[in-house]
């Protein structure tokens, strides 16, 4: 069996992944299920960009503290983070920034709200001004395969500032085919573009699903860039459907499951979710399962 290709490791930008102290600076509710909170502060001034769908770590203090603290801020953060006791340990999620101000040290960042079931979002429920927060990135992972001649983006309600901030980044004349799923119509946002965008909205109250869809979707020929992102379950079944029926190049695909249906937020593990992950993909590849 020929060996699959692999896409280039990414390079980061220099200082891409640090700790920033800050603090809210607005709230405003773009939706009903979505709450977007501006957070600022002087140190990020050093928050050096790493792509459109840049993600960060939000650390949010624990129950009967007014800020989030970690002992130490060196390479082996992880390891002393998960050593905290936890009554002690902040709450840790990952978010995409869906817009960063560089001009005045300000990013925002997008909560999908689900009511008082996890840490983020009865926090983000509550966020009032000076609220503070830590958090540790940027990283980044969108990058079109040279060559590409149009764009497969898909997701759920939890990808949507990644694919906001996205569109916004398409150069003038990129041909996208883009599908994102939500609660219902009201949970719908302006995507501004210079791209040549189709945009579907998928809606689960009319009980429509995500993947149906896409597999349903007449896309073009040429060679696509895939990128997709939300509920673990769903990017595998999108994946496998890009892969396995529409025989497109996994190389050109990019997936990242976001959060696990049936998991309680407390019980996500960023970093062993992705661990989980790519056993996965290993053991589809190995059984010609992809």
């Amino acid at each position: 069996m020929a060996k699959t290709p692999t896409r280039p490791v990414r390079t980061r930008p220099e200082n891409a992944l640090l700790f920033f102290r800050t603090h809210v600076t607005a709230v405003t509710r773009v939706t009903p299920n979505i709450v977007r909170v501006t957070l600022g502060g002087s140190e990020l001034s050093e928050f050096v960009g790493d792509g459109p769908d840049q993600r960060i770590k939000v650390f949010l203090p624990p129950p009967g503290e007014v800020e989030p603290k970690l002992p130490t801020y060196g390479d082996d953060w992880y390891t002393v983070y998960r050593q905290l006791p936890a009554d002690k340990r902040p709450a840790m999620r990952t978010y995409t920034i869906r817009k960063h101000y560089p001009e005045r040290n300000e990013v925002d960042v997008d909560f999908v709200l689900h009511g008082d079931l996890g840490p983020a979002s009865r926090w983000a429920n509550q966020a009032a001004l000076g609220d503070a927060v830590l958090i540790w990135g940027p990283y980044a992972d969108y990058e079109p395969t040279p060559n590409t001649t149009w764009q497969l983006i898909a997701g759920d309600a939890t990808a949507l500032p990644a694919i906001g901030a996205i569109l916004e980044e398409l150069p003038a004349g990129t041909v996208a085919k883009v599908f994102v799923e939500v609660d219902s119509p009201t949970d719908e946002l302006p995507l501004a573009t210079s791209g040549d965008v189709s945009l579907t909205w998928v809606h689960r109250s009319a009980g429509v699903e995500l993947v149906d869809v896409v597999r349903a979707a007449e896309l073009p020929e040429g060679s696509p860039y895939v990128w997709m992102g939300g509920e673990a379950g769903l990017v595998k079944a999108l994946r496998r459907h890009c892969v396995n029926d529409r025989q497109y190049p996994r190389y050109d695909i990019y997936f990242c499951g976001y959060w696990r249906r049936g998991r309680a937020e407390d019980d996500f593990d960023e970093v062993e979710a992705a661990q989980e992950e790519r056993a996965e993909l290993a053991a589809d590849e190995a059984a010609g399962v992809v």
